[in-house]
């Protein structure tokens, strides 16, 4: 992830907002398409008009994350493979609901325990909390602080 990872949707360098970030591989493109956030690598999987050649999703392991705000660059987990926290009371890169990625039950449910929300696993992410609007899922509260670190 460098300062040249545009976000797909919002036009913007991911690098500009916290949170977890996406990136997917296709075989038809020869650059990552990049998100903003780990809900709009999601989104891409399900809309109809997007490529359907992935070779894979990598979302920022929040597990292994720094801290909320900086996610790390190379910390990547396969999203089909990770555990998702839906319904948290953190808002996304973009400022709306977030699926917030982990590699081990242990930090999610860490997570769910300080900032509220459910584990759920790739296919279990609900299409209409991906597609929806960013606060049919979410809080309408300003953005919380930061939530703690879950190493």
């Amino acid at each position: 992830m460098t300062a040249e990872a545009i976000g797909r949707y919002c036009g913007m360098n991911v690098l500009e907002h916290p949170g977890p970030k996406g990136q997917i591989l296709t075989a038809g493109l020869i650059e990552p398409v990049w998100f903003s956030s780990a809900r709009d690598a999601i989104a891409f999987t399900m809309l109809p008009d997007e490529p359907k050649d992935i070779q894979a999703i990598y979302v920022s392991d929040m597990a292994k994350a720094p801290s909320w705000d900086k996610p790390g660059a190379d910390n990547w987990v396969e999203a089909r493979k990770a555990l998702f926290v839906i319904g948290s009371r953190i808002k996304g890169g973009m400022g709306g609901a977030e699926a917030v990625p982990f590699s081990n039950r242990a930090a999610a449910a860490k997570f769910v325990a300080e900032n509220g929300g459910q584990i759920v696993g790739f296919t279990e992410v609900p299409r209409d909390y991906v597609l929806g609007s960013n606060e049919s899922s979410a809080s309408t509260d300003d953005r919380p602080s930061a939530p703690s670190s879950t190493n």
